[in-house]
């Protein structure tokens, strides 16, 4: 069993019991439990279904979660449950307040994977811009060997260096992907669904230099300025369906809409809309208003348009992270200290 180190400086030996409701994804046999493993008995489901919750979760201390809902009705039926740890920064899937309520603190992981949805929001944006898979795909189908000239083109080959990047969200993932677009010449610009350019300036002034120039914006000089929309931001009820038809009409006419934040922040058929018209040059989105994908969702029919389903934080570095972090954040709620707790307001009360 491990030793833990109490708030107060005394050891005390404590063998915690730890179910993981639905670890595939994060790890599917590539990554290592170990982390959570040396903190107590684990046991790891790769998925879980609803009907099997409160059995497999029955006895637990620590249960954890990806996107396996914990209701109130189910946290009702799981009276030794004294901590919930999720495999994500979103935590939807558990009624945090009703938690709370119960004394049960809810941990969720962030920053896991920065540099991984950063890179990825940069790679849509290269695919819509240049097109290799297409390419690749026609010269596989003859098309090169056929060609009379020595080289074509199927799609118009667009350079980044010198065009307006705009980045919705200025947080960590947001900032590292300006980062990336600065390399490839890009002006940054920066805005937020909520604050205007010089709050979102004031606020920037507390974290360290990005390591780049960036211009603050509000929303409207930003949607009007950009060549790039990317959008960073969480999602609330102020942000959902925040690139709508009213949006849209304010943006450049052919600029690119990059999504690796949350599917809803897109009203979609307005989205598509503006594809089909032109008024939108592309989209690329790794995420979408219900996933996985419905077959009519209407988004699989736009052109100029580059879906990924949901993977810019998968990469294996990223995933570990995942796994690493909530382990620490274990360790500290078993310390009497825990931390990343999403909950703390209804644990309080």
């Amino acid at each position: 069993m491990p030793e833990v180190q109490c708030k107060r400086g005394s050891v005390m030996q404590e063998k915690v019991r730890i179910v993981v409701l639905d670890g595939h994804t994060v790890n599917p046999g590539d990554t290592s439990w170990e982390p959570i493993a040396a903190l107590g008995e684990l046991t790891v489901y790769d998925r879980t279904a609803a009907e099997d919750i409160v059995a497999r979760a029955a006895g637990a201390d620590v249960v954890i979660t990806n996107k396996t809902p914990l209701t109130a009705a189910v946290l009702d039926k799981l009276p030794g449950l004294r901590c919930i740890g999720i495999l994500a920064t979103g935590y939807d899937v558990v009624d945090v307040a009703y938690a709370g309520k119960k004394g049960i603190p809810v941990m969720n992981v962030v920053q896991y994977g920065t540099d991984a949805v950063a890179q990825h929001a940069m790679a849509l944006l290269l695919e819509l811009c240049r097109r290799p898979a297409l390419h690749d795909e026609s010269i596989r189908a003859g098309k090169w060997s056929s060609c009379p000239e020595f080289c074509y083109w199927l799609t118009p080959q667009t350079e980044l260096s010198g065009l307006n990047f705009g980045i919705i969200g200025f947080g960590a993932i947001g900032r590292r992907t300006g980062a990336l677009a600065h390399a490839f010449g890009m002006n940054v610009l920066a805005a937020s669904a909520r604050m205007t350019g010089e709050e979102v300036r004031q606020k920037a002034k507390q974290s360290p230099d990005p390591g780049y120039p960036v211009r603050y914006a509000d929303l409207d000089e930003l949607l009007a300025e950009a060549d790039v929309v990317s959008l960073h931001c969480p999602l609330t009820e102020k942000t959902r369906h925040l690139i709508n038809a009213s949006s849209i009409a304010r943006m450049k006419k052919g600029a690119l809409l990059l999504n690796v934040a949350r599917g809803p922040l897109l009203q979609e058929e307005d989205v598509a809309e503006a594809l089909f018209s032109g008024q939108l040059g592309g989209l690329g989105a790794d995420v979408l208003s219900e996933e996985p994908v419905r077959p009519d969702n209407v988004l699989l029919t736009t052109p100029n348009t580059v879906l990924t389903p949901h993977i810019a934080w998968a990469s294996l570095k990223a995933r570990q992270n995942i796994i690493t972090i909530l382990a620490r954040n274990v360790a500290s709620w078993l310390q009497g200290e825990p931390r990343s707790l999403v909950n703390a307001a209804w644990l309080k009360a």
